[in-house]
């Protein structure tokens, strides 16, 4: 015959199978954290119709390309194909034969997503054709407005020349 102990407690008999109170409360909060995290970038990716992602590739690409040209002491050009749907950055004593290899790995705008219209300040109108934004190795950037659009939807970016970002509207400016 098997005995079984078990603990006592001034109450009475203490069960070892469960979890105490303290345990569960931990594990909720972690799933609650994890949630907090999770849910935001589960939600962009889920709802995401490709204008919001092709303006935040815009934003950090011009980030990223200011603090290069300030870095690296040479200017950078953000090419916009606009028949093409394309978009690549390359340094301006890039060679031919680089910039090509650059352009094969463009960014592509999202399906629907198109290049509205570009104009520099006090400048036409582009709607067409290919543009360039030259950022400066003096960390300013070629003043230019960009507006993207899909179906009835727009974003506005605006570069100015010496703010560090670049500023963004969810509609037509």
């Amino acid at each position: 015959m098997v005995t079984v102990k078990t603990v006592t407690s001034q109450t009475g008999i203490l069960n070892k199978k469960g979890f105490t109170f303290i345990e569960l409360s931990v594990v909720v909060l972690l799933i609650g954290l994890m949630l907090l995290i999770a849910v935001p970038k589960i939600r962009d990716t889920m709802f995401n119709d490709g204008l919001t992602s092709a303006a935040n590739y815009l934003v950090n690409t011009g980030d990223e390309l200011r603090s290069d040209a300030i870095r690296n002491q040479v200017d950078y050009i953000l090419h916009l194909d606009l028949n093409n749907h394309l978009i690549y950055a390359y340094s301006i004593d890039s060679t031919p034969e680089a910039v090509d290899d650059i352009r094969k790995h463009a960014y592509r705008l999202p399906e629907g997503v198109r290049v509205e219209d570009i104009c520099r300040f006090k400048g036409e109108k582009t709607t067409e054709g290919e543009f360039d934004i030259q950022f400066f190795k003096k960390g300013y950037v070629q003043p230019t407005v960009l507006h993207l659009a899909k179906k009835d939807r727009h974003f506005t970016l605006i570069f100015e020349p010496f703010l560090s970002r670049i500023r963004t509207y969810d509609d037509y400016r």
